[in-house]
């Protein structure tokens, strides 16, 4: 394949990758798709693309079509340990963030929401809220009609819908949404923590890579309660993790998060996303085939001081 190709393939690299990321929830898998779409480009006949961005762009979706398919994919997203992958503040995988939809579209709780759907539903609403595909293109991306994008839409609109918009958040705020998260983790006193939540804040945070299943906070009382106890230091957590982070305050997915790092290597993020300065959900990611790609970026920034030195 000449430069040329190549060239053209990488210029769209990241807007694919995005789309990936989407409609998996996985980093790592959507660095695979966007490969394996790569090698497709590498075998095509190029001269008879018309638009290679609209080809890729099929492409791509429907290899993860095809995943949210299998059976594999079914059977780690239905067994109840399947998260969505953090991404750092400034990751050209999360894309396009100039409108509302399409933060929306890249929040953990959307990501989560999308599980609801079918994969054709999720590609949909992924194509028309993140990327402002027509559903004319829709449908030939899909190989549906336009009726039956329009119906799709609907539904998945209907099933995502939250209701409200989360706030926009620079990292100033982050850090003193984080912070005072923080201390009212700290203070061991329950009531400090539901006074920073909506009255329906929920959460859900991995088992850290150990085979279990989320754990699930289904009201702010279960949700204080449930990160007081998991924010009491012990030598049994601190061997799990291999020694004792230092907590930082930074941005993932468009909201504020509580980050936990031994060095370089992060060893948890928790995404506070908030809506009118107060937290209405949380996603605690500690798995570390989810964190690699956040390990790497986190690597590379230059951070500010941590709130707390050794946790």
């Amino acid at each position: 394949m000449d430069a040329t190709a190549v060239a053209r393939f990488e210029a769209g690299r990241a807007r694919l990758a995005s789309l990936a990321y989407r409609l998996l929830g996985s980093a790592a898998d959507a660095e695979d798709v966007v490969q394996d779409a790569f090698l497709r480009w590498q075998a095509a006949d190029r001269e008879r693309i018309e638009v290679p961005e609209a080809w890729l762009t099929k492409i791509v979706t429907n290899l993860c079509v095809d995943r949210l398919r299998s059976a594999q994919a079914r059977h780690e997203r239905t067994a109840g340990g399947w998260l969505p992958e953090p991404l750092l503040d400034g990751d050209p995988m999360l894309g396009p963030a100039d409108t509302a939809e399409q933060r929306e579209s890249v929040s953990m709780a959307v990501l989560l929401l999308l599980e609801r759907l079918s994969p054709i539903e999720r590609a949909v609403y992924v194509l028309r809220e993140a990327f402002s595909y027509s559903h004319a293109e829709i449908a030939g991306i899909l190989d549906i009609t336009e009726s039956a994008s329009q119906q799709h839409l609907h539904r998945a609109r209907r099933r995502v819908a939250t209701g409200r918009r989360r706030d926009v958040v620079d990292h100033a705020e982050a850090r003193r949404v984080v912070k005072a998260f923080l201390d009212a983790a700290a203070s061991g006193r329950t009531e400090r923590l539901v006074a920073l939540l909506t009255a329906d804040a929920t959460g859900i945070a991995d088992a850290g890579g150990l085979g279990g299943k989320p754990l699930v906070f289904p009201s702010p009382e279960r949700f204080a309660a449930t990160i007081r106890g998991l924010f009491k230091p012990s030598d049994r957590k601190r061997r799990l993790i291999g020694g004792s982070p230092a907590l930082y305050a930074g941005v993932a997915n468009g909201s504020p998060a509580l980050i936990a790092a031994i060095g370089d290597r992060v060893v948890s993020v928790l995404v506070l996303e908030t809506h009118e300065g107060r937290i209405v959900h949380a996603c605690g990611v500690s798995a570390p085939a989810r964190l690699g790609r956040f390990s790497a970026m986190w690597a590379r920034r230059e951070h500010d001081a941590p709130l707390i030195e050794a946790w």
